[in-house]
């Protein structure tokens, strides 16, 4: 390829350079012979065709050289996230294009191969090709893999947006991504095997130190399983006479029931004879109270006649009664049907008497009414003027709804601005639940201030500025504000002095707060002195410290204390990155809010000037709506005035004619008296009929009343000695009944005794396994006389034997057979961990093996980085070192490189971290260490972009590096 070459791309211009190389260039397997992109990024057409020594591209912002590194890595199977750039692999087509297609030809021999990736952007997917023939992704990164081509690997692939990682990646990432790219392809794999071989190495003691654990567990456990087994006979012992005494139990208990049947038997027998003698003298009195008896139910038999008959007089003398009591009822008929004749005649004559009345009064009426006159222009005139009070009632109306209408807009918004002002309060009340979740006495004290501001003299600003700490027992910050108020000091120096710093605005002019918290900040803390900056200030922090003084400096990211020492005199800065916002992360606009008050009192005062027009209008409403009435009221009596005469012609001759249908039916009253008379004889003489009959009934009642108390005294005699008979025979009723259930519950009691005896004894038997008929053995009646004889000496000896046996707990039959399994686990235990030891000795082996294979070239390796790293830095009289960090010889994945690089004479070696250098130093250090490795790389290219035109400073030379490819 030609020293220098220029392509022309979209009207951009990038500069190829090249080395020079005294023989024929040569491709190495796996460099890129071509570049194709279409309709990718900024190309819409571009073809590269890079030589074997080509080692630069440079070309100003915007060419498309990141395009270019793009398609490499995309076109040879990497992922998106590898560039940093976007997570969809379709944003990298051009915009307003469908797809893009990027092609990469690769050599090798005897065939280049060419990979072709083409990207779909409505779908985000790509289509493979390998030599023009559709291919998977697994095939295509199967193919980049064995040409060892790596573009996840920082130090082969560098792109753009990930030049930061770089500096970013830990020790141990950075070992392994240079293992990767020149070490031999073993190195990586003996680095991976050995960690994995520690791992298993630790596990496998791990497991033999917790065997030996529980070997000395096993050990301890059969030591106590010894005397477990111990225990466990003299349980056995103990349980062996627990078990003769209840085989001895049911018999001593057979014998007691026994003799309790007995002694209820012979007292049955005395209580049957009982029973039999009072049965004999029972008998003479039950005969005699049977005689007695039947001579009073006779008695009784004979009052109960005697009473019917009475009853039937009884009924009769009432029949008798009730028929006089109709004669006098039709008399009383009678005298009111006459007096009610008597009252309608006189009715009647008073009708005639009234109607003659208001027929004079209505003719003195008729006389004083004159004729009818001309009404006509008053009730034109009542008309005019009723005419003229609705027109104005109406215009009433329209005002009455033009202001309602004018209220409710009004009452709208007022609503619209208390939601508003909910909105607000709604921040607020989020700030006050992060402060109870954060500081629960200040939220207390916060509640407890608001219930009793009315107990201070001077306003007290929330969260809190006087302490409650005495009553309330709450730990709460709490301070004073300053007598003099310090919220409008200005400041030392103007904000536009500081503006060339990149200040632009004092910390008290970025936030409000109540005057007395503000006057507290400005005294405290000077918030009214403390400059906020931008980015310039943060890259040019040095020279501020240095020129403006400034005690205290804020940027976006970063606050700076700054402070003289009092024994060195120096000026020490100390940076610290800003916390996120805990408690301001909602704000409240106090100019929205108290716009929205003042909109809101104005509103008040419209709502009160519109409710006064609405009274002023009801008010001349209600008085239009009375004159309204009064005229109506007006014309209606005008226009009766001309009716009244006829109307009382026609009431007068109306009433003439109800006088004469009242004349023409008048009453005959003495008539009606003479037949009232008659008709009160005629029934006279049937009362007296019926007083005659009524006195010979009640005689007949009176004679048959003194015959049935004859018969009831007779009676009470009869049965007064029936009474103390039954007395009797009841009191020897109840003695027998009381022999009786005696001798029934002592015949009951036989019964059950009897009962229980059998079951008593088969239940002994049973204990003994005996059958029926077989006889108690020797041996159980040997071992029965050792034993107590009573139930109580028995029932507190078995006692005592279970209390001993309660003590043996945890025994049981199995235990002799735990202790013999227990010896033959711990046989076991031992023989295992004498063959993990065995293993864990070949791990260490095979580890030290591995170890020497791995451990000399990898330092061999890291040796000549370091030679060339250290050449590159003392070129520019800078230090520059590599080494390897171990930690630990044992542990492998702690193994790293550590970059050690000083840029200053002044300054001592410090590590490559992304906090410690600055970024052009970061940059400048991560291009050397590239270089360092381009000397030992195995991989057929590699990739540095955005080492963007860093400046290295030095006493003779000065570099210039820029995007490299």
């Amino acid at each position: 390829m030609a020293e220098q070459a220029r392509l022309r791309v979209d009207g951009s211009q990038l500069r190829l350079s090249s080395s020079r190389s005294s023989g024929k260039p040569r491709f190495v397997e796996g460099s890129i012979v071509r570049i194709y992109m279409e309709n990718f990024l900024t190309y819409d057409v571009c073809e590269l065709r890079p030589g074997p020594n080509l080692n630069m591209i440079i070309g100003a912002n915007g060419t498309g050289k990141s395009s270019i590194v793009c398609a490499i890595c995309l076109g040879l199977a990497g992922k998106p996230s590898f560039l940093g750039r976007a997570e969809k692999v379709s944003l990298f087509v051009k915009q307003g294009c469908l797809k893009g297609l990027v092609e990469i030809e690769l050599f090798k021999v005897p065939e280049n191969i060419i990979i072709t990736r083409e990207i779909q952007v409505v779908t985000n997917t790509s289509t493979w090709h390998i030599n023009k023939k559709l291919a998977t992704l697994k095939t295509v990164e199967e193919q980049v893999a064995a040409l060892n081509i790596q573009v996840d690997n920082l130090c082969q692939f560098l792109p753009q947006d990930k030049v930061g990682e770089f500096a970013k990646m830990s020790k141990i990432e950075l070992l392994e991504a240079t293992e990767k790219s020149i070490g031999p392809p073993e190195m990586y794999q003996f680095h991976c095997k050995l960690k994995n071989l520690k791992e298993k190495e630790r596990e496998l003691e791990i497991v033999c130190k917790g065997k030996v654990n529980s070997l000395e567990k096993m050990k301890q456990r059969a030591e106590r399983y010894k005397q477990d087994v111990d225990r466990y006979h003299e349980c056995k012992r103990h349980l062996d006479l627990i078990d003769m005494l209840e085989r001895k139990r049911p018999w001593v208990e057979y014998e007691t029931v026994r003799q309790q049947h007995e002694s209820v038997k012979q007292r049955r027998d005395q209580a049957k004879e009982e029973l039999k003698n009072l049965k004999e003298k029972q008998s003479p009195l039950a005969k005699k109270n049977q005689e007695y008896e039947e001579f009073s139910n006779s008695l009784n038999i004979k009052i109960r006649n005697t009473a019917d008959e009475i009853k039937d007089v009884s009924q009769k003398c009432k029949t008798k009664q009730d028929a006089l009591e109709v004669k006098d009822k039709q008399i009383s008929d009678i005298n009111q049907a006459l007096r009610m004749k008597k009252d309608e005649e006189m009715d009647r004559k008073k009708k005639i008497q009234s109607a003659y009345k208001m027929i004079d009064e209505w003719n003195y009426e008729l006389n004083t009414v004159t004729e009818c006159e001309n009404l006509q222009p008053q009730i034109d005139a009542v008309n005019n003027e009723l005419k003229h009070v609705q027109e104005e009632r109406a215009n009433i109306d329209s005002d009455i709804g033009d202001v309602t209408t004018e209220k409710r807009n009004q009452e709208r918004e007022n609503e619209r601005i208390n939601d508003r002002i909910g909105q607000l309060n709604n921040i607020i009340k989020i700030k006050e639940e992060a402060l109870q979740g954060r500081f629960q006495d200040t939220h207390s004290a916060l509640l407890w201030l608001r219930k009793n501001k009315h107990k201070f003299k001077k306003e007290v600003c929330e969260p809190m500025m006087l302490t409650l700490r005495d009553r309330q027992k709450l730990r709460v910050n709490a301070v004073c504000a300053p007598d003099k108020s310090c919220a409008e000091t200005l400041p030392s120096r103007p904000i536009e002095e500081l503006h060339r710093y990149g200040f632009f605005s004092y910390l008290r002019e970025l936030f409000d707060a109540p005057v007395p918290v503000m006057s507290y900040l400005c005294f405290q803390y000077h918030v009214h002195e403390v400059p906020v900056g931008t980015e310039k200030t943060r890259n040019m922090i040095e020279r501020v410290i240095k020129e403006t003084k400034l005690k205290q400096i804020y940027t976006a990211e970063e606050k700076y204390a700054i402070r003289i020492s009092m024994y060195t005199k120096l000026t020490i800065s100390v940076n610290t990155s800003l916390r996120p916002a805990q408690f301001l992360n909602y704000s409240v606009d106090t100019d929205e809010r108290r716009q929205l008050e003042k909109q809101q009192q104005n509103i008040k005062q419209v709502l009160q000037s519109l409710d006064k027009q609405l009274i002023t209008l009801c008010e001349r409403q209600k008085h239009l709506e009375c004159r309204d009435n009064e005229l109506r009221q007006q014309k209606k009596e005008l226009l009766e005035r001309g009716s009244r005469r006829k109307q009382l012609e026609s009431k007068i001759a109306v009433k003439y004619d109800s006088i004469r249908q009242l004349e023409q039916n008048p009453i005959n009253l003495e008539k009606e008296s003479q037949q009232a008379k008659i008709k009160i004889r005629a029934i006279n003489i049937q009362k007296a009929k019926l007083v005659t009959e009524l006195k010979c009934h009640i005689k007949n009642y009176i004679s048959l009343n003194i015959r049935k108390a004859d018969l009831i005294l007779q009676s009470t005699a009869v049965d007064a000695e029936r009474n103390r008979l039954e007395a009797e025979y009841k009191a020897a009723s109840i003695e027998l009944r009381a022999s009786e259930q005696r001798f029934l519950e002592l015949d009951e009691r036989k019964r059950i005794l009897t009962e229980n005896c059998k079951d008593l004894m088969k239940k002994a038997r049973q204990m003994c396994n005996l059958s029926l008929d077989q006889p108690l053995p020797k041996e159980f009646q040997t071992a029965f006389q050792t034993l107590p004889n009573t139930l109580e000496e028995i029932d507190a000896f078995l006692n005592e034997e279970r209390s001993r046996v309660s003590c043996f707990t945890g025994l049981s039959a199995s235990v002799v057979e735990e202790c013999s399994k227990q010896m033959e686990e711990i046989q076991k235990l031992t023989e295992d961990i004498e063959e993990n030891k065995k293993e864990l000795d070949n791990y260490k082996q095979s580890i030290l093996k591995i170890k020497e294979k791995w451990l000399n070239p990898l330092k061999k390796m890291i040796e000549s980085i370091n030679e060339k790293f250290s050449a590159f830095f003392s070129s520019m009289e800078s230090v520059g070192e590599v080494d390897l960090h171990v930690e630990n010889e044992e542990e492998y994945d702690k193994y790293g490189i550590r970059i050690r690089v000083k840029f200053h004479n002044f300054t001592d070696l410090h590590e490559l971290t992304p906090f410690h250098q600055s970024g052009g130093e970061k940059s400048v250090s991560t291009v050397l260490y590239l270089m360092a490795l381009q000397e030992l790389n195995r991989c057929p290219f590699r990739v540095v972009d955005e080492i963007n035109q860093v400046r290295i400073n030095s006493a003779e030379n000065n570099y210039i590096l820029y995007r490299h490819l």
